[in-house]
């Protein structure tokens, strides 16, 4: 009965599904595409921008190392606050007196912190910082480990002492499946 009801599906209906769903997926490849391939807007004017080509990369790779203290998880490269834009003209005309890359980090360090790099330096007070992450997934991963090696270990005692029966239990088994079995055609 139950094949008879599988077999009398509606054509109809199925096929919109798959039309909805082919064009549920093709929407959103094209959603995707269409944010993939669009190009981020950066904060960064014109006005701004270096004469040199050298020099505005070099501006541009120090911006993208250098934490905006507003807005605190984007670069002053990505950020449009104001004093994000105060910073990459700090960079650039540091950069413009001819400082090396390392100097124009210092000097930002030595004005605003530490906190203004977006990666922090490997250092003694940073050091739990870096490594604390590490150490953990390693504790994680060897806790998964004991613990799926305890479970397999108290599945496989439990198998064998479950494996034993008892004379009562294999009397009980053997009259149940008697019951159970048809009566043998002696008619033959």
């Amino acid at each position: 009965m139950r094949d008879i009801a599988q077999r009398m599906s509606f054509p109809r209906r199925r096929g919109r599904h798959r039309d909805w769903s082919k064009f549920l997926g093709v929407l959103g490849t094209l959603i995707y595409l269409v944010l993939a391939i669009a190009s981020p807007a950066f904060a960064v004017q014109p006005d701004e921008m270096m004469a040199d080509p050298a020099k505005e990369a070099r501006a541009r790779e120090l911006s993208r190392e250098l934490r905006c203290m507003v807005c605190q998880n984007q670069s002053i490269d990505d950020s449009e606050a104001p004093l994000a834009r105060d910073l990459r003209l700090l960079v650039r005309e540091r950069i413009a007196a001819g400082d090396s890359d390392k100097q124009v980090i210092d000097f930002l360090v030595s004005r605003y912190g530490e906190y203004v790099l977006l990666k922090p330096r490997f250092e003694s007070q940073t050091w739990l910082l870096w490594l604390l992450t590490p150490f953990a997934l390693l504790a994680g991963a060897l806790g998964l480990w004991w613990q799926n090696r305890r479970r397999n270990r108290l599945a496989a005692r439990d198998n064998e002492a479950g494996l034993k029966l008892t004379a009562d239990e294999e009397a009980r088994i053997e009259k149940l499946l008697a019951a159970q079995s048809p009566p043998a055609d002696k008619t033959l």
